[in-house]
C-alpha cells in the first residue's frame, strides 16, 4: 500500500497549527497564526469560508456532526462557536485562564470538550445558553497536549507524563503514567488501542483496558514540538508528523518503519498536524504555512 503525494495548497494565514477533515471527509479546516480557520475543499484547493474573531493564535478546531458548526480554540483563552455558513461567532467561551490547545465535539456535537495550559479540561453543553462549563476536570498536573473524546469517553493527554481517561457511563477516571511529556494521544480505528506521541520522539501503541505497551515507534528526532499521530484508515500503519517535516509511516505489527512521506518540494517547517480522511486512506498534514495530502494510490476496498 503506497502513499501518492496529490496537493499542496497555501493557507495563506501564517503558520497552520491545525488541519482537521470534517465528519464526513469533504472539506477540512485549518487554524492559523494570523487568528483565523478557513474552511476549504481539499481536493480542489478552494477556500470556501474565512472565520475571523479569535485575538490571537487558533490552536484547533473541528466541525460538527452536520458540518452545521464549528468549533475553535485558541491563545486568546476563549472557546469559539461558529455559524458554518454565515461566517459569524454563535457562542463564546472564557472558562479557561491560559491558551486552549485542543477542541473536540462529542458524537452528537451536544458537548464541546476543549483542552487548556491552564491543566483542566472543561465540558461545554452547546444546547444550553449558560457561559460556564457544564464540568471542569481538573485532574492534569501539566498543560493538556490534546483531547479526543468517543460515545462515552475523553482522552486527555498532558504534559505531565500522563494520558487520562474518562469513562462517563461509569464515572471512571483511568489513569496511565507514560513517563515522558505526551504531546497527543488518540483513539485507534476500532477503539482498543490508544497511540501516544512523546517528546523523546517516540510513537507508543497501547492497550486501552490494560494500559500495556503493545509496540513502539522510533526514528523521529527528539523534539519539544506538540507533534501529532494516527492510525490509518485500515488500522495497519502508524503516521505521525515530525520536526523534519517528513510523515512517518510505520507498519503497526511489526513496528518497521516504511517511508518518509514528503513533498516534491524542500520542506523548511516541520510537520506538526495531521488528519486522516474518516471513509478512506488520505492524509492531510501542515507544514508552516501550508496543507499536503496524501492518498492511497490503491483501491479503498483493498
Amino acid at each position: 500500500m503506497e502513499f501518492k503525494f496529490v496537493k499542496s495548497i497555501d493557507c495563506q494565514q501564517g503558520a497552520v497549527r491545525a488541519v482537521r477533515f470534517s465528519v464526513d471527509g469533504a472539506y477540512c479546516l485549518t487554524c492559523g497564526s494570523n487568528r483565523r480557520v478557513k474552511l476549504w475543499n481539499p481536493y480542489t484547493g478552494s477556500l470556501l469560508k474565512t472565520y475571523s474573531g479569535h485575538g490571537d493564535e487558533v490552536m484547533d478546531a473541528q466541525s460538527s456532526c452536520d458540518s452545521g458548526q464549528i468549533v475553535s480554540g485558541g491563545l486568546d483563552k476563549s472557546v469559539i462557536l461558529w455559524d458554518v455558513a454565515t461566517g459569524t461567532p454563535t457562542r463564546r467561551y472564557r472558562g479557561h485562564v491560559a491558551p486552549v490547545t485542543a477542541v473536540r465535539y462529542n458524537e452528537e456535537s451536544s458537548m464541546v470538550v476543549s483542552g487548556s495550559r491552564d491543566n483542566s479540561v472543561m465540558c461545554w453543553d452547546v444546547r444550553s445558553r449558560a457561559q460556564d462549563p457544564a464540568q471542569t476536570l481538573s485532574d492534569a498536573k501539566d498543560s493538556i497536549s490534546s483531547v479526543k473524546v468517543s460515545d462515552h469517553e475523553i482522552l486527555s493527554s498532558s504534559f505531565d507524563c500522563k494520558i487520562r481517561r474518562y469513562d462517563l457511563r461509569n464515572g471512571e477516571l483511568l489513569t496511565d503514567f507514560i513517563g515522558e511529556i505526551v504531546t497527543c494521544a488518540s483513539f485507534s480505528r476500532d477503539g482498543q488501542c490508544i497511540l501516544v506521541s512523546c517528546a523523546d520522539g517516540v510513537v507508543r501503541l497501547m492497550d486501552k483496558e490494560t494500559g500495556e505497551l503493545l509496540g513502539e515507534y522510533s526514528g523521529i528526532p527528539r523534539n519539544d514540538l506538540c507533534l501529532e499521530s494516527s492510525v490509518d484508515y485500515h488500522d495497519m500503519k502508524i503516521i505521525s508528523g515530525s520536526t523534519d517535516g517528513h510523515l512517518y509511516v510505520w507498519e503497526l505489527v511489526s513496528q518497521k518503519l516504511l517511508t518518509k512521506l514528503s513533498p516534491d518540494k524542500q520542506l523548511r517547517h516541520p510537520t506538526v498536524s495531521i488528519s486522516v480522511h474518516p471513509q478512506k486512506n488520505c492524509i492531510l498534514a501542515s507544514n508552516g504555512m501550508n496543507i499536503f495530502m496524501w492518498e492511497n494510490e490503491k483501491t479503498d476496498s483493498e
